[in-house]
């Protein structure tokens, strides 16, 4: 019997970021799109069209033989549901972030997924691209040293001036952390490993916001959840990054992550986005300096995680989104509401394996030389 050279992929969920995933899965010959869910049929019908593939209700998709990952871009109350669903119907999953709400939930989804013998992934897969794997490459190559310090910052005024429905990213398993924390820690622990320790404060500048989008400009929206976070992440390696995730700031001046070695400092890009710009300062420079990007997928490429585990699939490799990776992060970014609420420092106590880089020269459309 020839060797599977494609796996058929199936997307739960066509709301605003699923033309993103379709783009980026035709991007890579290791995925062959098959259909798409949404509990609007109406919505799962206009994607199917557009991107040539058959749509169907969740429980078809789930019981489709052709499909074999499912990429689960539902909202964030249901990822553990749709992702349990999907294993239990033999399905590989990839998620968009986070994992899942509860702590509980994402060890849930590991366990089935290691007692079926499937694999768990996660959204971000930012740090695929080239502006994280250049600066990885930066890292490695030991070009400003040993990380001993940086910081990352994610400040905004949040959603509720442009987004069609601000609601939920005031409700519980949203918020800045689990909103944009994600893109954050994940980008840090691919450059760094894991994180040992938290230590942090967590506010809220308002019980309610009002919304001044279009669709529903003057509604008031409850705030459910903290606003603001203010940390400091003890990394195994030693590193020690202060990091603020906020919806409260009207404006700030910050690159998105600096990280200080013994050597010399880098700017890393906004991790969530694919491409740059990387700057580095080395003291033989005298100057930062833009670094020319040293990998391929600088544009927008959702999927590239799901092409990946694709690649783990057939190829029967560790893949970089991992479920694990994803839980590390949950558990991290749970620590800092645990850490402000008892005023103690919070070991991470799941530690998983620091993602592999990307190899170089790398032909586009593929992952594995």
């Amino acid at each position: 019997m020839a060797k599977k050279k494609t796996v058929g992929i199936g997307i739960i969920g066509c709301g605003n970021i699923s033309q993103a995933y379709f783009n980026g899965a035709k991007t890579f010959e290791v995925l062959k799109i098959i259909s798409c869910a949404d509990i609007n049929m109406d919505a799962a019908r206009a994607k199917a069209e557009e991107n040539e593939c058959k749509a169907e209700t969740v429980k078809e998709l789930l019981a489709n033989k052709d499909v074999d990952l499912v990429i689960n871009l539902t909202v964030p109350a249901v990822h553990a549901e749709i992702s349990l669903a999907a294993l239990n119907s033999g399905k590989h999953v990839h998620s968009e972030k986070p994992l899942a709400i509860s702590l509980r939930d994402g060890q849930t989804i590991l366990e089935l997924a290691k007692k079926k013998g499937l694999l768990v992934g996660c959204a971000p897969d930012t740090f695929m691209g080239a502006g994280l794997q250049t600066c990885r490459k930066i890292i490695d190559d030991g070009w400003i040293g040993r990380v001993v310090g940086g910081t990352a910052f994610l400040m905004s005024r949040g959603p509720e001036s442009w987004h069609p429905n601000p609601f939920f990213f005031y409700q519980t398993g949203a918020g800045p952390m689990f909103d944009m924390g994600p893109y954050y820690i994940t980008a840090l622990v691919h450059l760094l490993g894991p994180v040992k320790t938290v230590t942090a404060i967590t506010s809220r500048a308002f019980e309610k916001r009002t919304a001044t989008c279009k669709e529903h400009f003057g509604k008031q929206i409850p705030v459910d959840v903290p606003t603001h976070y203010s940390g400091v992440l003890e990394f195994h390696s030693g590193a020690v990054i202060t990091v603020t995730i906020s919806f409260d700031v009207h404006r700030h001046g910050h690159s998105p992550i600096e990280l200080y070695g013994t050597e010399g400092s880098l700017k890393v890009p906004d991790p969530n986005t694919f491409g740059g710009p990387v700057e580095i300062f080395t003291s033989a420079a005298g100057e930062w300096k833009t670094q020319t990007l040293s990998h391929p997928y600088a544009e927008n490429m959702r999927s590239i995680g799901a092409a990946d585990m694709a690649y783990a699939i057939l190829g029967k490799r560790k893949h970089r989104t991992s479920g694990e990776l994803a839980y590390h992060v949950l558990e991290v970014m749970h620590a800092f509401e645990k850490s402000s609420n008892a005023r103690k420092q919070v070991e991470i106590k799941f530690r998983p394996d620091r993602p592999a880089a990307l190899p170089l020269g790398l032909i586009h459309g593929r992952l594995d030389p």
